[in-house]
């Protein structure tokens, strides 16, 4: 009789183990957390903030931020590499330099493409360029003809080296045919602050700009987006200029290699309600920021065709970290 109960009990074990599924918990059933390599503050943390408070209420479970400022914006990405589980609890905010990074160093990163799951693009940032309102150029045609006039002589500001913004300059000097001195600075506000002092000739940066255009200090020659600006509707687009660039630095949210297709569908299915949910687009709105919504298969086509242009300026311009 008792040998009977032990067979009938491992038998039963052994049912319950061929059928897990009826077993798991529904994903999600726990806080989601996802790392953002940069300081708190600003339209981007605002907007992110308030998608994850939506999302917390979709899903059932907390959508939590947590910032990991420092190491060039590449510290999220590093932890989903080198630490996160394919689970879907661990995401991260996710940036073109994530895509350039391999290709400044010697030291072995990550493949951008491989190593991460890619789940949602939604925006990216305001680009433009501005000069103080005394300038003697109105326009940037007028601008670069100065450049070419006077080779390495005039000045313009990023927010550092091998950014976006940085290699998208260079990238509109060579089709002009200009030569410019670049002023790398730790953040965009210092880029503004040494053009409020005449230390330098142009701002090419993200919204640092935008109080100063508003007061009347600066003129902006150029916004990088794909439409004019709502704010500023006489700024014209790089397009409406000429060049066929509309530089936004799009950004996403990632998790690491091998998260499951049907955790991914439920984390995109969330963060697309999120986006569009009106409190978002407020956000959206009341900062002019671009709208770069990308699904999984288009997200993941982004940054397979992106990689090829990050490889090649870094070459072009023999950028490097190390």
């Amino acid at each position: 009789m008792q040998a009977l109960s032990r067979r009938a009990t491992l038998g039963l074990s052994a049912s319950l183990l061929a059928a897990p599924a009826f077993g798991q918990a529904r994903y999600p059933d726990r806080p989601i957390r996802v790392l953002t390599p940069w300081p708190p503050g600003g339209s981007l943390d605002a907007l992110q903030r308030t998608m994850f408070e939506i999302m917390s209420r979709d899903l059932g479970q907390q959508v939590i931020s947590e910032n990991r400022p420092g190491a060039r914006g590449t510290l999220a990405a590093q932890f989903l590499v080198q630490q996160a589980r394919p689970d879907g609890y661990t995401l991260a905010h996710h940036h073109l330099s994530i895509l350039r990074h391999p290709f400044l160093t010697r030291q072995p990163t990550w493949d951008p493409v491989r190593d991460f799951t890619y789940i949602m693009q939604f925006s990216g940032f305001t680009f433009g360029t501005a000069v103080r309102s005394d300038s003697p150029h109105r326009t940037l045609a007028e601008f670069f003809e100065a450049a070419k006039r006077n080779p390495g002589r005039m000045t313009y500001s990023t927010s550092g080296i091998a950014t976006s913004n940085h290699i998208a300059m260079e990238d509109l000097l060579s089709r002009v045919g200009a030569e410019m001195t670049h002023v790398p600075f730790r953040g965009a506000q210092e880029g503004v602050t040494a053009l409020l002092g005449r230390q330098i000739d142009m701002v090419a940066d993200a919204q640092s700009w935008r109080p100063q255009v508003e007061s009347g200090e600066f003129r902006l020659l150029s916004v990088w987006t794909r439409d004019r600006l709502p704010s500023f509707p006489d700024a014209p687009t790089l397009k409406e200029l000429g060049f066929d660039m509309v530089v936004t630095s799009p950004y996403g949210i990632v998790g690491p290699r091998g998260v499951p297709a049907e955790v991914v569908d439920i984390l995109h299915r969330s963060l697309r309600k999120a986006w569009e949910d009106e409190a978002s687009q407020t956000i959206v709105r009341r900062w002019d920021m671009p709208r770069e919504y990308l699904g999984p298969r288009e997200y993941l086509a982004f940054a397979q065709e992106r990689v090829a242009y990050e490889r090649e300026w870094v070459a072009r311009l023999g950028l490097s970290i190390d």
